[in-house]
């Protein structure tokens, strides 16, 4: 089987916070993490940049029109006024971005973000989306733009024989699950998505208690990192004769 089963393992939200760019890079290094979808529009870009520069790390542009967290609170790179709300950050949900969000705007917005990137020095691989698709139109005019492919878009995601997320399982089952995951993987590319992070104090400082988000700031984010740097999923990985891959080579003979 080696060779036929293909796997990409990717890392959510580099560049949101310090925590998560330190856990992604040793992910990446120590774990079996393939690539990282990065946020330009989030305070810790700049870092994120300079270990994706010193790691080799594959990348992709986490395209951002929302932000939910109740304390860390990121705007645009750009002034559309559809896409912010009275506090001048970008709006909470998917569904609050989408009754307001402009096209025009959107497209600049995913532009920027885009060419933050190249401002950096960065090559990217791909385009994802952030929380959910808020512009789809948006998305597909960019990643056209970029050259890029958009992976969740309705002709590109048809190219994975599966996509997972990882993160929002609870902690006690995400081991279990995952290696009769890779037990059932059928021939062709997977895609799996985690969000890791290291334990720092800044995760719990995302939000307030109780809050909807609570358990996407440490919670998920730690258990998914102790899955990625497991040592019995990589033995699992390598028993299976799958190979871990990223968006750069993962369709190529």
């Amino acid at each position: 089987m080696a060779g036929e089963i293909r796997l990409i393992v990717q890392g959510d939200d580099f560049g949101m916070v310090h925590a998560v760019n330190a856990g992604t890079i040793q992910a990446f290094e120590e774990g079996i993490l393939t690539q990282t979808s990065t946020m330009a529009a989030c305070p810790w870009f700049t870092e994120a940049a300079a270990l994706a520069r010193e790691s080799g790390i594959p990348l992709g542009v986490h395209q951002t029109l929302t932000c939910e967290w109740d304390y860390l609170r990121w705007r645009p790179l750009t002034d559309g006024p559809s896409l912010v709300g009275a506090d001048g950050t970008f709006l909470r949900t998917v569904a609050e971005a989408k009754a307001s969000i402009t096209h025009a705007d959107a497209v600049r917005e995913l532009s920027a973000q885009v060419a933050k990137f190249a401002a950096e020095g960065l090559t990217i691989d791909y385009l994802d989306v952030h929380m959910g698709q808020s512009a789809p139109e948006a998305y597909d005019e960019v990643s056209a733009a970029a050259g890029k492919p958009f992976i969740y878009g309705p002709v590109e995601s048809q190219r994975f024989a599966s996509i997972e997320t990882l993160s929002d399982r609870d902690a006690a089952v995400k081991k279990t699950w995952v290696l009769e995951h890779i037990a059932g993987l059928t021939p062709g590319v997977h895609l799996l998505v985690t969000h890791c992070a290291l334990a720092e104090p800044e995760l719990g400082a995302l939000h307030a208690p109780g809050s909807d988000t609570y358990r996407w700031a440490e919670e998920y984010r730690l258990s998914d990192q102790a899955i990625v740097t497991d040592p019995e999923i990589r033995k699992a990985i390598e028993e299976r004769g799958i190979e871990l891959v990223s968006m750069r080579n993962a369709f190529t003979d």
